[in-house]
């Protein structure tokens, strides 16, 4: 069933739905850190040198990153820690925590590409062909002619011991393989291109090699990803993924400054699915249907506007946590904010990654298209019912992302470098929490809808972590969103795909559900305690920047920190 058309009245809504908020307060911030200079500097370099050294398989871009990593952390703890004011001793922390990791990210990127060496011989010195040219090295003509036709030759016959080589190799090696000579190919047309028209000799000599190189390069790679990693496109198109092993995922979580295993993370996963379940059951059995809240799900996701009217419901939903945010004086939201958020429609392309409505500034609306089967189109409508979107257009707008993403071009932009998802997704989630505990949703139907993405955001935690021990395969994570959270199956594949092909860290799944308890226990440390008032605290949290929430916590709660300081803290009670 769906519902009956939305007011027309709610059309001028679309972008100005949270104008019932109180006018914004002007809060002191927090003052600059003495170290905002260096952190710049420091994010302005490095970028300087991936741009200069792009090619992921260059031993010279790993051993130039290194180095330049090397010599900022000795700098970095040559300064005196102890003179320095209580902002900038978390930016030094932040700023030495942020060097770590990229060392640990370049080790890993090694470590890959040596997995890839044995597809990929003729890399290095493909690689060092490009190197030589954008240093304004310029090669002999002649010369380099004969390295493209080797390069070819030796393609061709990689090509033909391939099915040999490939006979064990992990479906995720391929693919990754093939994405590392998809860029490698983009350089080389790069450096093509730079002197091809405009020198005579080259073009003489290079047109014909190059033209010979490319279906090489072409037809190699798409063999390595649909024949051997079977990713061919369209909606059947397995999930493939990239785990990195529990090490790996160690390393993630120190840098993110969560102070849990993996299994640690699983078992807060299960005890919050655990509270979900029975929940459910209680929102099942008020609306008749007992114990069998699959039932009660089925129900929820039929009730759906008419295809057109999904913008109209945002507008309408958006307004209603708004006026929800006024009556509790929970968060300062400037003006501007309220005023500049809109929407768009998505593609049908990009809804076979992001089934469901995505926020922020621009809100992209996920809804059927008249391109799309029928069963895609009943599955977009159920998937993105009434109670659903109520359940998350808050996360996705005011309070969540727009609101978070407006205040972060605003207020403490340095710390934008240490942006983390369990501060970026994780708000957006406390807010589902802070909603549910003030009763935002009334009824049954809404509960299942706000329960139904709480249980989603825990199966988040075991699928992907799971799937990174490489415990789960992406088949199992599928079943699992379907069987038990209520999933359509489609919708599973896809969030599923979008997790793992879709260029995420591998923490960024748990981080909405992780992110969330640990504001929601910071916020019973100082709100509860009576230490801050609401407004007080979100807004606190929103000026200091985007860091990893123990750090917030430091900053709010003042407390002392040294230069060997570590994260400690068992937000999990």
């Amino acid at each position: 069933m769906h519902r009956a058309a939305l007011p027309s009245t709610l059309v001028p809504l679309l972008l100005c739905a949270c104008a019932a908020i109180a006018p914004a307060q002007s809060l002191p911030g927090p003052e600059h850190s003495g170290l905002r200079e260096r952190i710049e500097r420091y994010r302005a370099d490095r970028g300087a040198l991936e741009r200069g050294y792009p090619i992921e398989l260059s031993p010279s871009r790993a051993a130039r990153l290194t180095t330049f990593d090397q010599q900022a952390l000795a700098q970095t703890d040559a300064l005196d820690f102890d003179a320095l004011d209580p902002e900038a001793r978390i930016d030094w922390l932040l700023l030495r925590n942020r060097i770590e990791r990229e060392l640990a990210s370049t080790r890993l990127e090694q470590q890959r590409a040596a997995e890839m060496a044995s597809l990929l011989p003729f890399g290095p010195h493909a690689t060092q062909l490009v190197e030589r040219a954008r240093r304004g090295v310029a090669g002999e003509p002649e010369a380099e002619a004969a390295e493209l036709e080797a390069l070819r030759a030796a393609l061709a016959e990689q090509r033909k011991q391939a099915p040999e080589a490939v006979k064990s190799l992990k479906k995720s090696v391929a693919n990754r393989a093939a994405g590392a000579l998809d860029d490698l190919r983009g350089a080389l047309e790069e450096w093509y291109r730079f002197r091809a028209g405009y020198d005579p000799a080259f073009d003489w000599w290079m047109r014909k090699p190059m033209e010979a190189l490319r279906p090489e390069l072409e037809g190699y790679a798409k063999y390595l990803r649909e024949d051997v990693a079977g990713l061919k496109g369209g909606d059947d198109e397995p999930v493939v993924g990239d785990p990195i092993g529990r090490e790996a995922l160690l390393e993630e979580l120190r840098a993110a400054l969560i102070p849990y295993t993996p299994e640690e993370l699983i078992a807060i996963a299960d005890k919050q699915f655990a509270w979900c379940q029975a929940r459910m059951l209680e929102a099942s059995r008020e609306m008749g249907c007992g114990d069998d809240w699959k039932a009660a799900l089925e129900r929820v996701k039929r009730d759906h506007v008419a295809p057109g009217e999904q913008p109209a419901l945002i507008a309408k939903l958006a307004e209603e946590a708004s006026d929800f945010l006024e009556s509790n004086e929970l968060v300062t939201v400037p003006a501007l904010c309220k005023e500049s958020w809109r929407m768009q429609m998505m593609s049908p392309e990009r809804q076979l990654v992001t089934p469901f409505f995505t926020g922020g500034e621009v809100v992209s609306v996920s809804f059927p298209t008249d391109s799309m089967t029928q069963e895609q189109k009943e599955m977009s409508m159920r998937g993105n019912n009434v109670h659903f979107s109520r359940a998350t257009v808050g996360h996705e707008l005011i309070p969540g992302h727009h609101l978070q993403g407006f205040m972060s071009e605003r207020w403490s932009t340095e710390r934008r470098m240490f942006a983390t998802p369990f501060y970026t997704e994780g708000w957006a989630l406390y807010w589902e929490l802070d909603f549910w505990d003030r009763g935002f949703q009334k009824t049954p139907e809404d509960r299942i809808g706000a329960l139904f993405w709480r249980m989603h955001r825990c199966a988040r935690i075991r699928f992907s972590l799971g799937f990174h021990l490489g415990q789960l395969t992406p088949e199992q994570c599928v079943d699992m969103l379907v069987n038990e959270v209520g999933h359509e199956r489609r919708n599973a594949a896809a969030e599923v795909r979008r997790s793992f092909n879709g260029g995420y860290g591998p923490l960024y799944q748990i981080a909405y559900m992780i992110g969330g308890l640990q504001l929601r226990a910071l916020h019973a440390e100082v709100v509860g305690a009576g230490k801050m008032s609401e407004r007080e605290f979100h807004d606190a949290v929103l000026q200091g920047g985007n860091m990893p929430i123990e750090m917030v916590r430091a900053r709010i709660e003042q407390l002392p920190l040294t230069r060997d300081w570590k994260a400690r803290w068992r937000f999990d009670g």
